[in-house]
């Protein structure tokens, strides 16, 4: 008959040698994590010292202000270049794109977590996903070949009860801030669906069955139960959808790159961001001063970026229960 021991088997203390294989493993661990994030600090920090370094120069040989000055010429021995145009395409054209794509993904992620049985949610879910594989320039040959002809009616229509203001005036039928404001919107709604969902999903049980009981609906549910709860969550996901959208390249160097005029202020105007004035002109790269005047801008917008990123993280770092 066997015989009953104070400890089990389990609790047995760990051999010599298996406890310093499994020290030497953590240390080897804990090394490689923190390299990890040491290694990735050191790449952020190289790139904004390579960008600082080729940009001071032109920007002591600069003409003009580069903060205000809405000239772009960059000719050798004479560079003349300021940001303010490529600023407001850069943000309107981002911010717009988040006023377009937050609200959807907002109700994405709720029909998701609280309305979708599991079997529809999961599929679903995948088929949003998938947004985020599709290639930046298929998304600029489908906005600029196809959407642009349905968005030229809104642009009209827009025009007719807004006008009034400069954000509305002059619609035309190129590819225009808004149209890219739309294909930018179809771009980071995955990032934002995504985390959006999975905020949503974390809302405490019973937080959402204490709402019930109580005799709410499910929208009231919803609304005093878990949207406070993922708020935060929402708010960190759509800074770094805008993020996404700051940085957007090649669809919107497709889609505005055709527009040539004076510049306006107003959405349905043409333009270039940061990055596709950028990418536009890279055959420009002629001299070190030249290539210095579109690195400068190139430091903006990493500046813009990383603002935003760490602003998203102190959102998150503030709502204990994303690390509790």
């Amino acid at each position: 008959m066997p015989t009953i021991t104070g400890r089990s088997e389990l609790d047995a203390e760990p051999s010599g040698d298996s406890a310093s294989t499994g020290r030497l493993g953590d240390r080897i661990f804990g090394g490689l994590a923190t390299g990890s994030g040491v290694f990735v600090i050191v790449l952020v920090v190289a790139v904004a010292a390579f960008l600082i370094a080729k940009a001071v120069p032109a920007l002591k040989d600069d003409k003009v202000n580069f903060l205000t000055s809405r000239v772009w010429q960059t000719v050798p021995g004479s560079l003349s270049f300021g940001i303010p145009d490529l600023l407001w395409v850069t943000v309107a054209s981002s911010v717009v794109a988040m006023i377009i794509a937050v609200p959807v993904a907002v109700l994405v992620a709720l029909f998701l977590t609280q309305y979708a049985p599991k079997r529809l949610a999961a599929p679903f879910g995948y088929l949003i996903d998938l947004l985020a594989a599709v290639p930046s320039i298929v998304y600029g040959l489908w906005g600029l070949q196809i959407l642009r002809e349905h968005v030229v009616p809104v642009q009209n229509f827009l025009n007719k009860i807004l006008g009034w203001t400069n954000l509305f005036q002059n619609p035309a039928d190129f590819g225009s801030i808004f149209l890219a404001s739309i294909v930018l919107a179809i771009m980071i709604l995955p990032i934002v669906t995504a985390l959006s969902r999975e905020v949503f999903a974390q809302t405490p049980p019973q937080h959402i069955e204490g709402a019930l009981a109580l005799g709410a609906t499910r929208w009231e549910m919803i609304r005093t139960a878990v949207l406070p709860f993922g708020t935060p969550g929402v708010i960190s996901a759509a800074m770094l959808g805008l993020g996404r959208a700051l940085g957007e390249t090649i669809a919107v160097t497709i889609i505005m790159s055709s527009y040539a005029g004076d510049f306006r202020f107003s959405l349905f105007a043409g333009g270039e961001t940061f990055a596709s004035k950028i990418a536009n002109n890279a055959s420009e790269f002629g001299t070190s001063s030249q290539a210095g005047a579109y690195i400068a801008a190139g430091l903006v917008l990493f500046a813009l970026t990383f603002l935003v990123n760490a602003a998203a993280r102190i959102v998150i770092e503030r709502r204990k229960a994303f690390s509790e």
